[in-house]
């Protein structure tokens, strides 16, 4: 087994947890951590998609992790307080 099998295993696993927990009941989708775990395991797949030139892969990861950036900001800017 290879490093980028083991970033490839851990990625795929972070993002599984994240919807297990979800499912579950144990974790909102609307947050921080389900966001952010999303992120971080999808980024990582898709820079290992993007190093061995796997472009379905790399679409599907890719948009995974722009989908997730955008929950986290969308989040951010929810908790701002409203000026007048």
């Amino acid at each position: 087994m290879h490093a980028v099998d083991v970033f490839e295993i851990i990625g795929a696993l972070v993002i599984l947890v994240a919807f297990a927990a979800a499912q579950a009941g144990w974790l909102r989708q609307r947050t921080l951590t389900y966001q952010l775990l999303n992120f971080l395991g999808s980024g990582l797949l898709a820079v290992i998609a993007l190093q061995q030139d796997s472009w379905g892969f790399l679409l599907l990861e890719g948009s995974w992790a722009v989908i997730s950036l955008i929950g986290l900001i969308t989040l951010r800017t929810d908790r701002e307080p409203q000026q007048v």
